[in-house]
C-alpha cells in the first residue's frame, strides 16, 4: 500500500511491516503507540525504522495513519498506569490514629529521613 510520510511515497505492506519490526526492542512509549504482533512501540520508533529517516522529518500522525490502514491497532495514549498510589508516594499514616499532617513515606518507615513538610 502506498503511504506518504515525511512528503515521501513509501510502499508498505503489513509483512514488511512485521518483518522490519521483527527483533526490535520497544521504546518507553509516551505519546502515540503501535501494537505490531504482541509488543506497542512508539510512533515514531515505528516511523523511524520503516522509513529510515529522523524522527523530527514526520509526525506520529503520519506513522499511525499510514498503520491503521494497514491493520496495525494504533493508541493516542500511553498504556494507563496501575491502579493506586505510585512507589514512594506520600501516605497519610497519621490520618487513622488521629494524627494531622503525619505525613511520611516509605523509606521513612524503614529508617531513612522523619516527617515530610506538610
Amino acid at each position: 500500500m502506498r503511504c506518504v510520510i515525511a512528503r515521501y511515497p513509501f510502499e508498505l505492506t503489513r509483512t514488511g511491516v512485521l518483518d522490519s519490526m521483527k527483533g526490535v526492542k520497544p521504546e518507553p512509549v509516551t505519546g502515540a503507540s503501535v501494537t505490531i504482533g504482541r509488543r506497542r512501540y512508539p510512533a515514531k520508533q515505528v516511523g523511524r525504522i520503516l522509513t529510515r529517516q529522523d524522527p523530527r522529518d514526520f509526525t506520529a500522525g503520519e506513522v499511525t495513519r499510514a498503520m491503521t490502514r494497514l491493520g496495525f491497532t494504533c493508541h493516542d495514549q500511553p498504556a494507563a498506569a496501575p491502579v493506586g498510589a505510585p512507589v514512594g508516594a506520600p501516605v497519610d499514616l497519621g490520618a487513622g490514629l488521629g494524627v494531622p499532617g503525619a505525613l511520611r513515606t516509605a523509606s521513612a518507615l524503614l529508617g531513612g529521613p522523619g516527617p515530610v513538610a506538610v
